[in-house]
């Protein structure tokens, strides 16, 4: 056995490679720049955490999602790897700390966002590491043609300079030829070795059903298809209704998303990764890090707004390799919810000059002042006192993240101050009969040292990583404290945290990336056209024309999708059903659930008679969801 498979083995307990991890660390190691396509599930990570745990030094990982970069320093801790990561809620005093950690420590690996490349400072500090492997991690957004796009990755390839012989790792998991071609531009990779891993899912069969009662049908696809399912909906309220309502007829259920606290995420989704509920009803906080290969079913009650984001949730079942279904349920509502939770609510740069000084002023940042400063942020609160439309100042916010004027974590958080209320003896006596706590306690009185004279703000991340414990554990810690009386703690809910990562400068700011504005709102505009146009798709078969939209080609349908079945399905087996359902509906309008009950048919048979009728516009679908004689 070689040693990348004893690394493989030994870390990560697999057995081999997927196809093309080993050929793409390979690679790296013989010194190549390398260019990876990998849809979501592929392993990418692998490809240069096994790098770093083979060679001496450090791998150099640039990634802008704060909670992904999180969630595996933690996997990695827990595989006895060391490394850290270093996002925009770091202060200076603290990131010098941790930037001689990473020299002397003996780390393998050390993730950064992409704006903290724009402090020269830094990037002076990094030349000074043993960076054999520098990776760029979500590598579509050095592309202006990406649907993430964020000028902060055009900073990498400043890093060529520094590090003229140290080989590129460009991965991403969705792009299409034009998106591939501009990553490699725009990186400067020197004649990258280029690995593309197929976007088809043999297994996984893609179904677009114009389904007016989502819940019932949906009751009947996990009766005839049991196992973990996944439903996606578009907001935070919905998945604890949704939930709810699936409870309610008799499936289990738990809901995810971000404004749930850390504690409460760890509950709901040990209840579904156990299996103790079937069915994770979430938003697109949902997926990453997730790693549950026999989810048999995902759900989409909502148009997502660009096919990228569709492949990649969708993707999360049937990684088993069994049988897996995608499902879109799609209703006549649909595309004006989309349109209007999408593009109407898209800021122009008028709207972005107004969120940015009033942000400014709520938090009380004065010009030329704000840098590397973190406030606990809550979106409602702040559009209520201004009087804001909540979803165009919550995408206002997210353009100015990516574009690196601050960063956005929209986990919820708690503020935390707290107090010793009792003398340290005390203290010293309770961490000697409570020895697990002990780290962790001790490690609060060294960070914080004004804790025994006044209310302390308490920074949760920094006591978990110093301790070595997570930032659940602090919590259950401090809880147990206060519950015996050796503390008073107080929290202060918000549901995001907002760090500046550059001084206010008003209109200078904005006008500065205003005009990525303008492209930026074209391209969703066209990715949603896009969605439409996938979900009205009834020749195609599904899985190719996703293929089709990533730039890949496939002679052959796939079979199983919904189209590929309706097209198997021929008129005589209908028999006299679409008859039926014209009589049926001659009488009242009927939603799908009544012709259901009064023809008792298969749900696939009735759905394809309404979509033949539908396509010969004998029927129309009303706004209510019933069906009507045109």
């Amino acid at each position: 056995m070689s040693a990348l498979h004893d690394i493989l083995k030994k870390h990560w307990n697999y057995a081999a490679f997927r196809e093309p991890q080993e050929a793409i660390i390979q690679s790296v190691l013989d010194g190549h720049d390398t260019f990876g396509l990998m849809p979501t599930g592929g392993g990418k990570s692998l490809c240069y955490q096994v790098p770093a745990v083979l060679k001496e030094g450090l791998v150099l990982v640039i990634s802008p999602l704060i909670a992904l970069m999180k969630d595996q320093v933690n996997q990695l801790q827990m595989h006895d790897i060391k490394a850290m990561a270093i996002t925009g809620g770091v202060g200076t005093d603290a990131l010098s700390d941790l930037l001689d950690n990473a020299q002397f420590g003996g780390y393998k690996l050390l993730y950064i966002s992409p704006e903290r490349l724009q402090n020269d400072w830094i990037v002076e500090r990094l030349k000074a590491l043993p960076i054999h492997l520098i990776a760029i991690d979500e590598a579509h957004c050095v592309s202006q043609w990406g649907h993430d796009f964020r000028p902060a990755y055009l900073k990498i390839a400043d890093l060529k300079t520094h590090f003229p012989k140290v080989p590129f790792l460009a991965l991403t998991a969705t792009a299409t030829e034009r998106v591939k071609a501009d990553i490699i531009t725009q990186l400067q990779l020197h004649e990258p070795k280029l690995f593309t891993k197929s976007f088809a899912r043999d297994n996984l069969a893609y179904m677009v059903y114009p389904a007016p009662d989502k819940l019932y049908f949906t009751q009947n696809v996990l009766k005839k298809y049991p196992g973990p399912s996944i439903v996606y909906v578009s907001n935070r309220k919905a998945c604890a209704e949704t939930a709810g309502h699936l409870e309610a007829i008799g499936i289990t259920a738990t809901f995810y998303h971000g404004g749930l606290s850390m504690a409460d995420k760890e509950k709901q989704m040990g209840l579904w990764m156990e299996e103790k509920k079937q069915v994770m009803v979430a938003t697109n906080a949902f997926g990453m890090g997730i790693d549950k290969s026999n989810v048999r079913t995902v759900f989409h009650f909502n148009l997502p707004p660009n096919l990228e984001n569709y492949y990649q949730e969708a993707g999360r079942a049937g990684r088993n390799g069994e049988k897996a279904y995608a499902i879109l349920l799609a209703n006549a509502s649909d595309r004006l919810q989309a349109e209007n939770q999408f593009i109407a609510v898209l800021p122009d740069k008028a709207f972005l000059n107004v969120v940015y000084k009033k942000l400014c002023s709520d938090l009380q940042v004065a010009f030329g002042e704000g840098l590397d400063e973190t406030f606990g942020f809550n979106l409602n609160r702040f559009c209520s006192k201004y009087q804001l439309p909540v979803l165009k100042t919550f995408n206002a916010l997210q353009f100015l993240d990516r574009q690196g004027i601050l960063t956005l974590s929209q986990e919820f958080s708690e503020k935390l101050t707290l107090q010793f209320i009792i003398e340290s003896k005390e203290v010293m006596r309770y961490t000697s009969l409570n020895p697990q706590d002990e780290p962790i306690v001790v490690t609060l009185l060294r960070t914080h040292p004004g804790v025994y004279d006044l209310m302390t703000p308490i920074n949760i991340s920094v006591v978990a990583r110093k301790s070595g414990g997570t930032e659940t554990q602090v919590l259950a810690v401090l809880h147990k404290l206060q519950e015996r009386g050796l503390i008073e703690l107080h929290a202060k809910s918000n549901d995001a945290q907002l760090t500046f990562n550059e001084v206010r400068d008003d209109e200078r700011t904005i006008n500065r990336v205003s005009k990525y504005l303008a492209s930026q709102n074209q391209l969703k505009a066209e990715q949603l056209q896009a969605v439409l146009a996938y979900t009205a798709n009834t020749n195609e078969c599904n899985s190719r024309y996703l293929l089709r939209y990533f730039g890949e080609e496939k002679a052959e349908n796939c079979g199983i999708c919904s189209v590929c079945l309706n097209a198997q399905k021929s008129k005589v087996e209908l028999g006299d059903l679409p008859e039926a359902l014209l009589k049926a509906l001659k009488k009242s309008d009927l939603s799908s659930r009544e012709l259901q009950e009064m023809l008792s048919q298969p749900d696939e048979v009735l759905i394809f008679a309404l979509q033949s009728l539908l396509e010969a516009e004998r029927i129309r679908l009303l706004p209510n969801n019933k069906y009507s004689l045109r």
